[in-house]
């Protein structure tokens, strides 16, 4: 950019800086600046490239100071022990690469779904692009609900008002228009520019993009920042779950190798055996689990309508607990019809009806619902009028004027909000044509408005003045009005909204109605879906309530009535401090703070470009039904993420810590460093497949949340009773004085089989046998069954150190498992006993 800022510079200046036109840049001109503009732009954090992803399988202190050790071994003739070690830490990285690969591409299918879009002018045509195809030089055309791509300088305007306070820290919205103001101008003067980061509220409008990315004044802001995303619940746990883990592994690891060097046994076989049991100890595959089960989650709710943008934000609409929702096209249809058009007197309007349908059909200012059902309702004596002028909306006078003549007589007719109806309204017009003084009807029309309301319907007034020859229509010729009638308007509710609210209540989730609208509409609408219209507060309400009496009134309340954007958001983080876990669904420009501080934002996919940008989830219907299937979905990939996570806690911590015991005591490792990595490798097989598995009903009932002292107590109490059979096994062994090479294949196939069948095990809150096991997981787990068994008698085994075991000594294992699996299986039904908060409801974990 030049010393210039540029909304001190005319629009035609700027242009010829920009070597730009009116017909925009050409598709060659563009192409060339989108390649230069790369380095400016700002993108989301950046998925990993092919070898970063490949290399993050290997970059693992402990699995380098393996290989590290393998390589030795081999300079030091141990070439056979040192190969098969590399062999099988390859392999294991491969599979986590070619796993966490997939997951990554179908994120980024999903995220490609969902690209914001923005209209710009190239080649003299008006073209759709994605909003990180913008360059500087491109003509861009915006209307509601549309976010600024880059810093602008308006070039046409009409009734163009933009929220700025994501810059400005201002709540009252920026009125925009074309003209040049001075350099030294501060950001709430620049009334002729527009700034990344802000988004349009009404009006259209055209405008020169100046800057981009890190080079535009939210850019540079963002740069100078370090913007993160918190950590959900879910990444914290699981953050601290792996800190767990490696502590215990490297505390048990330095522990064990001292005690063999100090037993004067080979330093570097000690090394290596130690660090397998690290390897097997630490949840290498957590990462790859976690990103394979919610990437799938993902893509099953992609397939139900429900694109997720934040991939952590599955575990946060499993946990929900509370659903905000918005009103319009939520619980009702979405679409307005006009219910009435009465007189003052309470009698239906032709007259009416006529204005009503020129003021809607000649507006040319932003569309809105009301005015597109007026447009479907002409009116046969509509030929014939011209429109001559017209008066905006905005938000001050809250009504919008159109003029038109008929033949030598000219009409200013409006429409608007009823208090601002009757405030420029002198008048009333009779069904005969004449005319009685407003202030002997005025209280009887409010009260004809509040009966309407009662009934859920939406009122709007409409009025009307005769124009003097060669008038100019502006704001001020609203004065004097002959007021016409009353427009009522409903939203019908929905026919299944009682039955979708039902659904999610059985899920264990709480519904509650956000709206604007008034109390009247809000009370009706909540009682035909099943909510209780006494339990409804309004904004004014809350505004006088403090942080702390909010907190303890919102659980208790079902309906929020007339609230704007900062209550919205007042009543999220209020439900929050009470300790639920809160989903907001909403899709206008209003939502997106209160979706933004939601623990999961919901918006839809025909939602404004900057409230789907605060979204996490994207409904691509808004339907209550197609959320409850994504709240299942979202709880079946949690929970399929907690199935691998006890299973790590119990099998390997178990199988692990017994080894070590094991080694302390007897004359010789009681497992090969290569056996444990090929334990540790085959038994990951299974648990890739953890992702697709089937999931017991009650496992998705109800909100689940992480605990870490829920998984402690599950190590401990799994991790004990894996460790008595391993030592049992390990005192029958000795007992039996079996040989080395037969001591570490029958530990081996043990603790290999053990794994398999607590994997079965642990799956299900049921017994074993009346859950049906996914496909893919029972499939490989019968081929690893079989594997394992047949392993000892394959050729080269004994390059393994495996040797044949006696049908004494596999009688002796089967036995041993069997027990197993039954101490298990009671074990499980004690931990799973339903647990009851201090409310006496259900806790799922």
């Amino acid at each position: 950019m030049s010393e210039t800022p540029f909304w001190s510079e005319s629009k035609e200046v700027l242009m010829e800086r920009l070597q730009t036109r009116k017909q925009g840049l050409t598709a060659q001109e563009a192409a060339k600046r989108n390649l230069e503009s790369k380095l400016h732009r700002l993108t989301q954090k950046e998925s990993k490239s092919f070898l970063r992803l490949l290399w993050s399988q290997f970059k693992s202190p402990i699995t380098l100071l393996m290989a590290v050790s393998s390589i030795l071994s081999l300079f030091l003739g141990e070439t056979t022990e040192g190969l098969l070690i590399l062999i099988i830490l390859g392999l294991s990285g491969l599979l986590g690469f070619w796993q966490e690969h997939r997951a990554a591409n179908t994120i980024l299918s999903l995220l490609s779904l969902l690209k914001i879009k923005v209209q710009l002018i190239r080649d003299g045509e008006v073209k759709v692009i994605a909003i990180d195809e913008v360059v500087p030089g491109d003509i861009v055309k915006l209307e509601a609900g549309c976010a600024v791509p880059g810093d602008a300088l308006i070039l046409e305007s009409q009734n163009l008002v933009v929220d700025e306070s994501a810059l400005t820290g201002e709540s009252f919205p920026s009125e925009k228009q074309t003209g040049i103001v001075s350099a030294e101008a501060g950001m709430t003067q620049r009334n002729n520019s527009l700034f990344m980061g802000t988004h349009v509220i009404s009006g259209m409008g055209t405008a020169l993009i100046s800057a981009i990315g890190t080079e535009t004044l939210y850019g540079k802001i963002s740069r100078d920042l370090s913007l993160r995303a918190p950590e959900t619940s879910f990444e914290r746990g699981t953050k601290h779950f792996g800190y767990l883990l490696l502590e215990s592994a490297l505390i048990l690891s330095l522990i064990i190798f001292s005690v063999n060097v100090a037993l004067h046994r080979p330093v570097l076989g000690s090394l290596l055996f130690t660090l397998a049991l690290t390897v097997g100890l630490t949840p290498q595959l957590l990462p790859a689990i976690q990103g394979i089960t919610l990437s799938r989650g993902a893509g099953q709710m992609a397939k139900i309508g429900v694109i997720v943008r934040r991939l952590s934000s599955i575990e946060d609409l499993g946990g929900m607990t509370i659903l905000c929702t918005d009103k319009t096209g939520t619980l009702t249809q979405g679409m307005a019809g006009l219910k009435y058009a009465l007189d003052a007197w309470g009698k239906d309007s032709d007259k009416l009806r006529l204005y009503a349908y020129l003021n809607s059909s000649m507006q040319s200012g932003y569309t809105n619902p009301i005015d597109d059902v007026l447009k479907l309702e002409p009116h046969p004596q509509a030929d014939g009028f011209k429109k001559i002028g017209e008066v905006p909306y905005d938000f001050n006078r809250r009504r919008l004027s159109v003029a038109a003549s008929f033949g030598d007589e000219s009409i200013l007719i409006t429409k608007g909000a009823l208090a601002g109806i009757l405030q420029c309204c002198s008048s009333v017009q009779a069904a005969d044509g004449k005319q009685v003084p407003l202030e002997d009807l005025k209280n009887s029309i409010i009260s004809q408005a509040e009966t309407l309301g009662n009934q859920g319907s939406r009122c709007l007034g409409v009025c009307f003045r005769k124009l003097d020859p060669g008038e100019k229509v502006q704001a001020d010729s609203e004065h004097d009005m002959v007021f016409s009638g009353l427009l009522a308007f409903l939203d019908p509710i929905k026919s299944d909204a009682a039955q979708s609210l039902m659904a999610l209540r059985d899920l264990g989730i709480s519904v509650k109605m956000i709206t604007g609208d008034n109390h009247f509409v809000a009370a009706r609408i909540g009682l035909e879906a099943g909510m209780r219209p006494d339990r409804i507060v309004t904004g004014k309400e809350i505004e006088g309530m403090s942080i702390q009496a909010l907190t303890r009134r919102v659980r208790e309340v079902d309906i929020f009535s007339e609230m704007d954007p900062s209550q919205k958001e007042r009543v999220i983080i209020a439900l929050r401090k009470a300790g639920e876990t809160v989903g907001y669904l909403g899709d206008g420009i209003n939502d997106a703070s209160a979706l933004h501080v939601a623990d999961v934002g919901i918006s839809v996919d025909t939602a404004s470009d900057v409230t789907k940008q605060a979204a996490d989830i994207v409904l691509l219907r808004k339907d209550l039904d197609v959320l409850a299937q994504g709240v299942r979905e979202g709880r079946r990939a949690f929970a399929n993420t907690l199935k691998y996570i006890f299973i790590t806690t119990s099998a390997n911590f178990g199988n692990m810590f017994s080894m070590a015991g094991a080694s302390l005591f007897a004359s010789f490792l009681p497992m090969l460093p290569k056996q444990i990595l090929l334990l540790n490798f085959l038994s990951d097989f299974p648990a890739m497949a953890i992702a697709s598995d089937n999931l017991d009903p009650e496992m998705v009932s109800l909100p689940r949340k992480w605990s870490n002292k829920e998984i402690q107590r599950f190590m401990i109490v799994f991790g004990l009773i894996s460790s008595s059979f391993d030592f049992l096994t390990f005192g029958l062994l000795l007992h039996m004085k079996v040989p080395a090479g037969q001591f570490r294949t029958a530990w081996f196939l043990e603790s290999l089989l053990s794994e398999v069948m607590i994997l079965l095990i642990i799956r299900t809150h049921r017994w074993a046998f009346q859950s049906p096991v996914g496909k893919s997981m029972l499939t490989l787990c019968i081929l690893v069954f079989c594997l394992s068994l047949a392993i000892p008698y394959l050729p080269y085994a004994s390059l393994m150190g495996f040797q044949p075991l006696t049908l004494k000594l596999l009688g002796t294992i089967g036995a041993i498992l069997l027990c197993y699996g039954l101490t298990s299986e009671l074990a499980k039904r004690v931990f799973y006993r339903p647990k009851k908060n201090s409310q006496g409801s259900p806790i799922a974990y």
